[in-house]
């Protein structure tokens, strides 16, 4: 089983649509995926339709260590993909995780719970930093930061993100490696020289960074990302041509080449995908 967590200190990135989408190409690919959403604002809990809505959530899953998978995982009505719902509405959680000794490391010792069920796990964070987004990264097996091409999402991603990362660092001497991190050039304009130059900027300042790398995907700015999220769809299966006349590719080739180059052991199946709902599957 795969972890991934969708990481930023700054909100308004698309962290959210990232996880989703993802989840989605994923889940059609014939993968079992499970969403966890650990933003204290639950947009991703609320992407897709429920087909079914456990009574619990990510509350009782790090305030009680709760591991019955009936009372936790909700099933959304995408064949293969669940959730396990944001519903720390007290906002709680952030404190009791940094008082407790086992906080930053509670995820990590959970999920073992959910691997035989799961190909892939998919975590949502909130964009600030906090003790709930540190857990996330040290629960991974690798982690996505999307970055938009401005300027301030830039000086963001160097002065939060990357600083997490080195602040967690020390946890490798309990046995416990830092994921690597793969930075996501996210709402790519197609038309924008200061957003070449950022993203020329970006490319230079990490390519010899150890643990660091730019993906080579990047996601256009595609007015078919928000016409997926109304209608609670994975947004391959709303854009599966390119529109006539524009230069960026279709959602669906966005997201395979998105799924294949972060999981190149399942590229195979994300290349299967046709934008149409994919036949029905069993749930752990």
């Amino acid at each position: 089983m795969l972890v991934l967590s969708v990481i930023s200190t700054k909100g308004g990135v698309g962290a959210t649509t990232v996880a989703a989408n993802l989840g989605g190409i994923a889940a059609d690919a014939g993968l079992r995926v499970l969403l966890l959403d650990l933003d204290m604002q639950p947009t991703l809990s609320s992407y897709y339709q429920l087909a079914h809505r456990a009574e619990s959530g990510i509350y009782e899953l790090l305030a009680f260590n709760e591991r019955n998978l009936k009372a936790l995982v909700s099933r959304t009505t995408i064949d293969r993909l669940d959730v396990i719902l944001s519903n720390d509405g007290n906002r709680q959680l952030n404190t009791l995780l940094l008082n407790a000794p086992d906080g930053r490391l509670r995820l990590r010792n959970l999920l073992s719970n959910f691997e035989p069920y799961y190909d892939l796990v998919l975590i949502d964070t909130q964009g600030a930093r906090s003790v709930t987004l540190e857990m996330a990264v040290l629960a991974s097996s690798l982690c996505v930061s999307p970055v938009t091409p401005e300027i301030l999402s830039a000086r963001e991603l160097r002065r939060g993100t990357l600083q997490l990362m080195e602040d967690i660092a020390p946890y490798s001497r309990l046995g416990v490696d830092l994921p690597p991190l793969h930075l996501l050039i996210n709402r790519m304009p197609a038309v924008s020289t200061n957003a070449r130059l950022i993203r020329q900027a970006l490319r230079h300042l990490f390519q010899e960074r150890p643990g660091i790398q730019i993906l080579r995907s990047e996601v256009p700015a595609s007015e078919a990302i928000q016409r997926a999220a109304v209608r609670g769809l994975p947004v391959h299966r709303v854009e599966t041509r390119r529109p006539t006349g524009r230069v960026s590719p279709a959602a669906l080739e966005v997201m395979q080449g998105l799924g294949s180059e972060l999981f190149p052991q399942w590229k195979v199946r994300f290349d299967s995908v046709t934008g149409k709902t994919a036949p029905g599957g069993v749930h752990g």
